[in-house]
């Protein structure tokens, strides 16, 4: 009998030193949700506009539509409202659009920030609120913030999932819940280009593929709670399986954004990992994320950011949570004018030619000029596999710089690349 205890001694001290040397908490969004429930004492419902001049109350859902569309009425010469689409239950999910117009309105990259793809995770529903109201105030009174928004495109979307935050009725969060109202996880039900058997894409999805499709964002953000943590792509594999392209420049972003918050608070973003930055993957490995979808198929770079540890707060604690978030939020979207080379370009020199495709983006038909004579063309998916190659006799004919066609009906949309001797060039298929 003593020999027994021993060794179911042995077993349990064996499992918590296990435990406690496990780098990683489990992903929040990795399992079946587990239903919270917050002292409903903390959980205060802003019933007016007014009401949300603290920012410490949720909205209801009259009150949200009516806060987005007073701000288009208040300031219509800095933005507009979009809407991406109306949910199952009828409930508009919305995104306004900020784009002042300028003497010099040139090309102006976009950016897009949504949050609340999981209905029950609140944190970011409410600092966009606060970001789009900050951003429109602070026009042409601070200078910094109006050179962003001079410079910048930005589409803020608060609420992706309406019916999951107010499934229990428009006017309480308090019976919020993760999925939409067919009970569907829309952080698991988007194109996965890495899966062999497509999914079917829930309506929330469809409306949300087709304004990003609309759009040309370079850089976007989809906010979650439940921890903290810059979690970035791939979410289909792990960093050592098949690292992103761009992962060192999203560590660096990643670092740059939580240790603006830590200036606030030093104890924050270190549930996950020391340093607040996860490779999606790393983290826990799921298929369907709309970080790897926009990725891979979109020209855009786009991240996770977990931003709370608990998914819905209590209220007293969003005004905290703004001064911990603020400053990186707003950082970030002016990350998207140092994109690595390869982002956001549509031709790269090479020797003493330049490789030109048009149109691009492309739905099949393209043309590539700059091509010596002679040369390889090489087709390459954005993780960088080789897909096709275009012998010289195929498309090259022997003069210089030549203009050649090539049809890419048969790929998949997304994001390729073209590579020969002169240099290589992106492609965006429609």
């Amino acid at each position: 009998m003593k020999r027994f205890f021993a060794v179911l001694l042995l077993i349990s001290a064996t499992l918590v030193a296990v435990a406690q040397q496990s780098p990683l908490k489990p992903r929040p969004d990795a399992f079946p949700s587990v239903k919270e429930t917050p002292d409903t004492k903390s959980i205060v419902m802003a019933t007016t506009v007014e009401q949300m001049t603290a920012w410490d109350r949720y909205p209801t859902y009259p009150v949200y539509v009516e806060m987005m569309h007073r701000w288009v009425e208040r300031y219509p010469e800095l933005c507009h409202m979009d809407t991406i689409g109306t949910s199952l239950q009828g409930r508009l999910i919305l995104s306004l659009y900020i784009a002042p117009s300028t003497d010099d309105d040139l090309y102006r990259p976009e950016f897009f920030y949504s949050s609340t793809i999981h209905g029950d995770e609140l944190t970011g529903y409410i600092m966009m609120l606060r970001l789009i109201d900050t951003l429109l105030a602070s026009y042409g009174t601070s200078p910094e913030l109006t050179a962003l928004l001079n410079s910048t495109r930005i589409s803020i979307n608060p609420l992706a999932n309406p019916d999951g935050t107010y499934w229990g009725g428009d006017n309480s969060v308090m019976a919020s819940r993760r999925e939409n109202a067919n009970g569907i996880d829309l952080n698991r039900n988007f194109p996965n280009p890495f899966a062999p058997v497509a999914k079917s894409i829930p309506h929330e999805n469809q409306l949300m593929i087709a304004y990003l499709t609309a759009h040309n964002f370079r850089l976007s953000a989809n906010l979650h709670g439940g921890s903290e943590v810059m979690n970035y792509p791939w979410d289909s594999f792990t960093l050592e399986e098949n690292p992103h392209p761009y992962a060192e420049w999203w560590q660096v972003v990643g670092r740059r954004f939580v240790d603006t918050a830590r200036t606030v608070d030093n104890t924050r973003f270190r549930d996950v990992s020391q340093d607040g930055v996860i490779a999606g993957g790393d983290w826990y490995v799921i298929s369907g994320g709309r970080q790897d979808y926009v990725n891979y198929y979109l020209d855009c770079l786009e991240m996770t950011m977990e931003v709370s540890l608990q998914k819905i707060l209590p209220c007293e604690w969003l005004p905290y949570y703004w001064r911990l978030l603020s400053k990186s939020l707003i950082n970030y979207i002016g990350e998207i004018h140092s994109l690595p080379n390869s982002i956001g370009i549509e031709e790269v020199e090479g020797g003493k030619r330049r490789v030109e495709c048009y149109p691009n983006p492309t739905t099949g038909i393209v043309t590539v000029t700059g091509i010596e004579a002679g040369t390889k063309i090489e087709l390459l998916d954005f993780t960088g596999r080789l897909l096709h190659t275009y012998s010289s006799h195929q498309a090259i004919k022997p003069s210089d710089n030549q203009t050649i066609t090539l049809d890419l009906s048969s790929f998949v949309p997304g994001l390729y690349l073209l590579r020969t001797s002169s240099g290589t060039a992106k492609l965006l298929k429609r």
